[in-house]
């Protein structure tokens, strides 16, 4: 396996150690980008960062035979803090489930323990047609955080399997929660809402299934020690209804694996592209960044790919890891200055704006770091 260390900046007050996995597709080049970022910013507050990279998915199934190498779990284990690109193409669709490039970011979640997936999704001033939403409903911007529970649900509970029955074949999954695992990926929401607007919109559908009692009734507990923050409850048909009609009502979504990961996709798109849209998997001691956009193999080393969701990435790492809310907030303006002069990637839909390739975009936004 390959894995490659770029050297620490030791001439720095403070260095950290990053786990790169750029995976498939257009992944290594929107990592490259979000790295320039990295050092950029870093130079702004005197910090370096020793970069150690590592295969996954794809890349990963053709150096060793798995998505996810044991040496890349215990390099992420070992570092703490990994920026992901992205894994997945057609060439690997014909791998059993088990082998497939996707089952990586399943394992990561899994080994590291990755249970809150925080997911901005802001829309900047200066791109707001990019949205399908009608001017008057956006008139107060979009500015919602989704917290997601990542490793519990559906995706990972038990049983499941296929089997052939006398009426043909029968596959089972199960929706599984224990109490502490909602328990604590509220104390996430609730906290991250205590820094915003003081509110959790938590939703579930408890009408419906024992689980989203259980969460209901777990989210209604914590809630007890937040009395700070204003907590109401959504139905997930009606949430993702609400999300249309009226975007303004949301600060904070809590929502369980299922529909948090159906209510993001959905809501990304509010903010005129997934291409703008980062995210964070926090658990214990490691956390995992990375864009929301897949690998996106029809556009590979074409220079197309939008780098922004994985440089906004590299934001919430300040933000979250390093406690620097300054430095995610300079990254931020620096998108937003780029921006609001018109430039952006081909891959989205920005009617007659400049198009610039992904490495130029990466270069406009380290120029207004090292400027603003």
């Amino acid at each position: 396996m390959l894995l490659k260390g770029r050297g620490a900046l030791n001439n720095h007050n403070r260095v950290y150690d990053i786990v790169l996995l750029p995976g498939d597709g257009i992944g290594p080049e929107v990592i490259k980008e979000a790295v320039k970022v990295l050092k950029a910013t870093g130079n702004r507050f005197d910090i370096g960062f020793n970069l150690i990279e590592a295969p996954v998915g794809g890349t990963a199934i053709e150096e060793t035979g798995s998505p996810l190498p044991a040496e890349t779990i215990e390099l992420c284990k070992k570092h703490k803090n990994i920026l992901f690109g992205a894994v997945g193409a057609s060439k690997w669709d014909d791998l059993p489930s088990e082998k497939r490039p996707e089952r990586a970011i399943l394992g990561l979640r899994r080994e590291l323990n990755l249970y809150a997936n925080i997911r901005p999704i802001y829309l900047f001033p200066s791109i707001i047609e990019y949205s399908p939403l009608k001017s008057e409903i956006l008139k107060t911007g979009i500015d919602i955080i989704i917290i997601r529970e990542l490793t519990g649900d559906i995706y990972f509970g038990e049983p499941r399997f296929r089997k052939i029955t006398e009426n043909g074949c029968r596959a089972i999954d199960t929706a599984v929660y224990n109490d502490y695992e909602i328990e604590r990926i509220a104390i996430t929401a609730f906290n991250i809402a205590r820094k915003r607007k003081k509110k959790v919109t938590s939703v579930d559908k408890a009408n419906v299934l024992e689980t989203s009692r259980l969460w209901r009734e777990t989210v209604n507990k914590v809630s007890k020690d937040y009395n700070d923050v204003v907590l109401e409850h959504q139905y997930v048909d009606n949430c993702a209804m609400q999300l249309i009609l009226n975007p303004a009502q949301f600060d904070v979504i809590l929502t369980g694996n299922m529909f948090g990961d159906i209510l993001s996709d959905e809501a990304s798109v509010l903010a005129g592209s997934i291409g703008f849209i980062p995210s964070a998997s926090l658990g214990g001691e490691e956390a995992l960044y990375e864009p929301i956009h897949g690998s996106a193999p029809d556009i590979a080393g074409q220079k197309k790919a939008n780098p922004i969701a994985s440089i906004l990435s590299v934001g919430m790492m300040f933000k979250y890891s390093f406690n620097m809310p300054e430095a995610d907030k300079l990254i931020k303006n620096s998108v937003n200055s780029v921006l609001e002069e018109d430039f952006n990637t081909s891959d989205s839909s920005c009617g007659n704006c400049k198009i610039v390739d992904t490495e130029t975009m990466g270069d406009l936004i380290v120029e207004k770091i090292k400027k603003m």
